[in-house]
This record gives C-alpha cells, sequence and structure tokens, in this order.
C-alpha cells in the first residue's frame, strides 16, 4: 500500500496530512509547540485542527488547544482517552479496568483527520510510553505513517535522548522525522554545541532551533504572540517537503539516505 493511498478512507475520500509532535520525554515543550504550530498554520489559510488522542492529570494542554481552533472540536473529540491519574495511559486503564485497543484509537483520529487539511496530534510523553497492552506510542507513529517532529530541550543530556528517541522510530519504520531543539533557562554548557552535534549524527535530518519563548509559554495570549515572533522558524518546521527521511531500509540493512 503507498502511502498516498493510506492516507485515503475506505470511501476514496482524501485525509488530511498528520504532524505528529512527540518529545524525547515529559515536560520538553510537546504542547507549547503544537500550539504555535496550529496557529501559525491556520494564519496562513491552512485549514489545520490539533488533538492530543491521550492525557493524563490535568487538561490544561487540551484547553489550551481547544482555546486555538475556534470550537471546530470539541474536548471529548480532541482528547478521547483522558485519564485523572498522572500516569502512563496503560497504567491508568487498568486501574480502572479498561481496554485500549489501537483499532479504536486510530478510529477516533481518523474521524478528525477528515475534517482538516493538516492534522497535528500531541503524543503522550516519549515513544515508548505504553498506551494500551504491548501498544506504545510509536506503534501508532508507524501506524499513521505521518511526519513526525520530536521535541527536545537544549541542555545536557539531550543528545543522548534525542539519538535514543530517532533511532527508535528508524526501527518501527517511521523516518520523516525533524528535530526541534528549544531553548530553555537556565542555560547550560552544553547548549552551545547541542545543536551542531545533533545535526551531525542526524544528518541530513534537520535540526531546528527553537528560542526560548518565556516562562509563561503555555498560555493563550504568548502562543498569539509567539507565533508571531517565530514565524520564520515554524514555517521552517511545517514545510512536508522537508521532512527527509534518516534511514532507508536496503535488504535487512540500514543505511542513511540523501536529500
Amino acid at each position: 500500500m503507498t502511502r498516498d493511498s493510506f492516507r485515503r478512507s475506505r470511501k476514496g475520500e482524501r485525509l488530511a496530512q498528520i504532524i505528529f509532535i512527540t518529545g524525547t520525554g515529559t515536560g520538553v515543550g510537546k504542547t507549547v509547540l503544537t500550539a504555535v504550530l496550529l496557529r501559525h498554520l491556520r494564519q496562513r489559510g491552512c485549514h489545520a485542527l490539533a488533538m492530543k488522542p491521550f492525557c493524563s492529570g490535568g487538561q490544561n494542554d487540551v484547553d489550551l488547544l481547544y482555546g486555538l481552533q475556534d470550537g471546530k472540536l470539541s474536548r471529548d473529540e480532541m482528547n478521547p482517552f483522558y485519564f485523572e491519574e498522572p500516569v502512563a495511559p496503560l497504567v491508568a486503564a487498568r486501574k480502572h479496568r479498561r481496554r485500549i485497543s489501537p483499532g479504536d484509537v486510530l478510529q477516533r483520529i481518523r474521524a478528525i483527520q477528515r475534517q482538516c487539511e493538516c492534522l497535528l496530534i500531541e503524543g503522550s510523553g516519549g515513544v515508548m510510553v505504553p498506551l494500551g497492552e504491548s501498544f506504545f506510542v510509536a506503534d501508532l507513529i508507524a501506524a499513521l505513517d505521518c511526519q513526525v517532529v520530536i521535541a527536545a530541550q537544549n541542555k545536557l543530556g539531550v543528545i543522548n535522548h534525542t539519538l535514543l528517541t530517532s533511532r527508535m522510530l528508524a526501527l518501527y519504520g517511521v523516518n520523516r522525522i525533524k528535530i526541534v531543539l528549544a531553548e530553555c533557562r537556565p542555560r547550560d554548557g552544553s547548549a552551545r554545541t547541542n545543536a551542531k552535534v545533533l545535526a551531525e549524527m542526524l544528518w541530513p535530518m534537520k535540526v531546528i532551533s527553537l528560542p526560548f519563548l518565556g516562562v509563561r509559554a503555555n498560555t493563550a495570549n504568548a502562543v498569539r504572540i509567539n507565533c508571531n515572533k517565530i514565524k520564520k522558524t515554524l514555517a521552517l518546521i511545517s514545510d512536508f517537503a522537508t521532512f527527509c527521511p534518516l534511514f532507508k531500509r536496503s535488504g535487512k540493512k540500514t543505511v542513511t539516505e540523501k536529500c
């Protein structure tokens, strides 16, 4: 099955492009990145929507994204799997004796994918967060056959975490990836060289630097202000044509592919 046909429903209607925003872990800025990308795309005239299928703990992230898309989706549509406990979805689901199947998750996402031109999906934590029984974030990404943005913070440890995340996605056959390296405060000594080293080790994958957006970047007003400040950066991130494959499978070997 080709990628083009994969984006078509059973009735032959074309489905929206998907950008999946994952991260090197929890608390690395996925929600803020999703929010500014959503506003940027909508300002450019793209009928973009955003959802966060899984959310544990509070729903502040869902509320922020909800307020940026003019009520086009309900909170339940944006976040069909919510658990009050701030733990991995699998753990919360087991506590409530609820079984989450990959088919159910995909069905919820496809329903939104039919309503827009571009769908932004914010993931939960990192790529190996368990969503259901033997079902991880990486499985969902692979099933969606989408572009992926890995959010990471420019601080000590980011090289290891980013390489682990990108290599794991490659094992799942996912290779249309960009890295967004966000500045944070306070800035440590590694911040001067992290972007350069990652660009070298992950070439030709794009490593895009995101400036520090402020301590209250997760508010609607800050999203509107920052979107205008970094519109060129957001254009680089959201450009579908520049999601360059890092890996191409050749027989049993995995080789680097140049753009």
